[in-house]
């Protein structure tokens, strides 16, 4: 019974408010990230992260390399180079949150 209520009235709803094109109902969310204007690496990153993890920017910057090869990495490798459990969940979480374009490092202020 409702969906016959809703199918007549999208049925009458003019065609300049709804689009012939378009399914009702479905949104369009897109996984990739926008790109950002300030450049972040490693140490950005897990300064943004926080927690005391910054201190392993010297230990991740030599065996990782860069920003895109730590968002990738899982948490075996992180455990062999010696990451505490509570800080690897931490930077695992982030770089998920950063992969999806829901989180990122906040820019650090000017000083004047």
């Amino acid at each position: 019974m409702a969906w016959r209520q809703i199918l007549s009235i999208s049925e009458r709803l003019p065609s300049i408010l709804v689009p012939s094109n378009s399914v009702t109902g479905i949104a369009n969310f897109s996984s990739k990230s926008s790109p950002y204007i300030v450049k972040v690496g490693i140490p950005e990153f897990l300064s943004g992260v926080g927690n005391g993890v910054e201190k392993h920017v010297e230990k991740l910057e030599s065996e990782i390399g860069d920003l895109q090869k730590l968002l990738v990495t899982r948490t075996i490798k992180l455990k062999r180079l010696g990451i505490p459990c509570k800080q690897r969940k931490l930077i695992l979480k982030f770089a998920h949150k950063y992969r999806l374009g829901l989180w990122r490092p906040r820019a650090e202020a000017l000083k004047s």
